[in-house]
């Protein structure tokens, strides 16, 4: 398959894509629903982020608050105290050219993370839930992760924000509306990224994975990220596997089977738990010189 090639402007550098990115996530929380707990000490964190470039990851994605459904947001305050010192850590003990990239949806700790030397901002709640954070990104000037969701993380998966007339056509007005608002603003890189699990049915987000490749025809100009990574729509579909011989998560073959289908589909990003395996999906498929 035939990969087009994104720039993003890190920190006054431009990086170029030629292909797939890969990013790993980076969980510093005590509840996710992955990993959490594993990696709260200064010596975990570092020795989790070098694991992970090890891998093949091309950016770090720092979350220090669990998204999943019914989970509970801290405050901007308080999210910013525990993102800051995690990205100072790692800009100090990791390569210089890493990429960082923070999972937050406040513009207090987006801005403080950025100033501590984080290069992008990942929102997942597309400024819904920070007036604040679509003029904060653009005067930060940093890539922007634009998703889609609908209601808080403890409401997402209500009935009434889990209805669609037509998803791809319900998410392509979403991203319109957001698009001209950061754009009118002067927020230059923007990444989409569809939301799976987030305000989606198991059955809807399938439908959307299936029909990605329309969502990506209509922003062609904008990467699309992909965040399958083990979640839930993988699990209801395993059935009887539910336990492996390697060590590895059952989620984890799901989740690159997934991602497979996601790079035919269009997708230019993929956010993982676990790199190599994807990187290696990548390699094939996009045909790349080097892993």
């Amino acid at each position: 398959m035939e990969f087009h090639s994104f720039t993003l402007c890190c920190r006054g550098r431009l990086v170029t894509f030629d292909r797939p990115a890969v990013l790993g996530i980076l969980n510093v929380t005590t509840d996710s629903f992955y990993d959490g707990g594993r990696y709260t000490t200064p010596e975990a964190i570092v020795a989790q982020a070098r694991n992970l470039l090890s891998q093949g990851a091309d950016i770090i994605d720092i979350g220090v608050v669990s998204s999943r459904p019914g989970a509970q947001l801290l405050s901007p305050e308080a999210e910013a105290d525990k993102l800051v010192p995690v990205v100072t850590l790692l800009r100090k003990e990791l390569p210089e050219e890493t990429l960082l990239s923070v999972d937050t949806c406040f513009s207090l700790p987006a801005a403080k993370a950025v100033e501590a030397g984080a290069d992008i901002v990942n929102d997942i709640s597309g400024g819904q839930f920070d007036p604040q954070m679509f003029p904060t990104v653009a005067a930060l000037q940093v890539p922007y992760i634009l998703m889609h969701t609908r209601g808080t993380p403890d409401t997402m998966q209500s009935p009434e924000n889990t209805r669609y007339d037509n998803i791809i056509a319900d998410l392509a007005l979403y991203f319109s509306e957001k698009l001209d608002s950061l754009l009118r603003l002067g927020v230059k890189d923007i990444i989409l990224d569809p939301g799976f699990g987030f305000a989606k049915t198991v059955e809807q987000n399938y439908e959307l994975l299936d029909r990605l490749d329309e969502l990506v025809a209509l922003f062609p100009e904008r990467p699309m990220l992909v965040a399958l990574s083990n979640k839930s729509m993988i699990s209801k579909r395993l059935g009887a596997f539910q336990s492996t011989t390697d060590g590895l998560p059952p989620t984890e073959y799901g989740t690159l089977a997934l991602n497979a289908i996601a790079l035919d589909r269009g997708a230019r990003l993929l956010r993982v738990h676990t790199p190599y395996p994807t990187r290696i999906a990548t390699h094939i498929m996009c045909k790349c010189d080097n892993v």
